[in-house]
């Protein structure tokens, strides 16, 4: 199969949807990938590397969808590419098709057959391809929440972690699956204390097990 790698155009978007390591897997199983030059520049991936595993660098855009049986992307076509997608063309990408009518006809009108990464299940119901940006967004949380508590940001001026004679702050989490849980490890590791709460008995008791000791688990109701 030709499957097509193409740059971000999605604003403040600099993820790639493989790295030079997954053309090399790509490779090695038979398959012929191009990428769009300068896909990997805002992820750290020069066009030298993806070259030297073996990727073929393409200039333009319409080209990789004109040639490639399977096109990959980050996020989700916007309407300049809705003209490019060919009938029977697999376009492998974040959809998240509720939130769009408008990309939802246009893939319908194209044939297309669109695969969503936030669809791809295990045999375990889990969502591989959603985990990573899950623990990343639950760190980030809490790093976000931080920098608003200072005053510079029109904050109360407190530090999550107080200081000798002062209490640290109390941050509450509210529902422990992989979002939930990165964000109380963040808060607990800068010192707050941290209320985490969930309605299922089975993963507060597997937390209790794995989480610092300064957080508390709570049964919601």
């Amino acid at each position: 199969m030709i499957v097509g790698v193409l740059k971000e155009i999605k604003l403040e978007e600099n993820r790639v949807a493989m790295t030079p390591s997954g053309v090399e897997i790509m490779k090695q199983n038979g398959h012929t990938v191009l990428v769009e030059k300068n896909a990997g520049k805002g992820s750290g991936f020069q066009d030298n590397a993806y070259r030297n595993a073996g990727a073929e660098i393409i200039d333009t855009p319409a080209e990789i969808y004109k040639r490639a049986a399977m096109v990959m992307h980050v996020k989700e076509p916007l309407p300049l590419e809705y003209p490019l997608i060919r009938k029977e063309q697999v376009i492998f990408t974040y959809l998240h098709l509720a939130a769009s009518l408008e990309l939802t006809k246009a893939l319908i009108k194209s044939r297309s057959v669109c695969m969503a990464y936030e669809t791809i299940q295990k045999e375990d119901g889990s969502l591989p391809l959603l985990i990573p940006m899950s623990e990343v967004a639950g760190r980030m949380s809490i790093q976000e929440g931080a920098k608003y508590l200072e005053m510079s940001n029109r904050g109360e001026g407190v530090l999550l972690g107080g200081v000798p004679g002062v209490e640290p702050c109390t941050v509450l989490v509210i529902g422990g699956g992989i979002v939930g849980t990165h964000a109380a490890r963040m808060a607990c590791g800068l010192g707050a204390k941290v209320y985490l709460l969930d309605n299922r008995l089975d993963r507060l008791r597997y937390l209790s097990e794995v989480m610092p000791k300064n957080c508390f688990l709570v049964m919601s109701s």
